[in-house]
């Protein structure tokens, strides 16, 4: 596997994840951090865009899955953001963190988060 990284941190989106109800009624704000291993040697040296992965199109591809079908698990949905980032055919492999800061907790935390990786092997 490659070394070289594109990092995607801190996106925003809301969605209606959980197991509550209220989860789903409501809906709450997500966070995504995404990290693509991809070889971007070929970009830098023609400097060229498309052989490269486009950050601003995948960020509107994670958002319309934190935006569209529930699932109960914030796992469920790191798989699914996951999948989206292997979709684009120059990633290697991707891990995904998946941040539910309003977690229905009755305690004082700061975050909850779901970190997986995913590869194409």
């Amino acid at each position: 596997m490659t070394r070289d990284r594109i990092s995607l941190r801190g996106l925003r989106a809301r969605g209606r994840h959980g197991v509550l109800a209220a989860e789903r009624e409501l809906g709450q704000e997500f966070i995504v951090d995404v990290t693509l291993f991809l070889d971007t040697a070929p970009a830098a040296a023609g400097d060229d865009l498309t052989k490269t992965v486009h950050y601003g199109e995948l960020a509107e591809d994670l958002v319309k899955v934190v935006e569209g079908e529930p699932v109960d698990l914030i796992e469920t949905l790191a798989q699914r953001l996951a999948e989206v980032c292997l979709a684009r055919e120059l990633v290697e492999a991707a891990e995904v963190s998946v941040h539910k800061p309003a977690a229905p907790i009755p305690l004082p935390f700061d975050d909850v988060v779901v970190t997986i990786t995913r590869s194409r092997a």
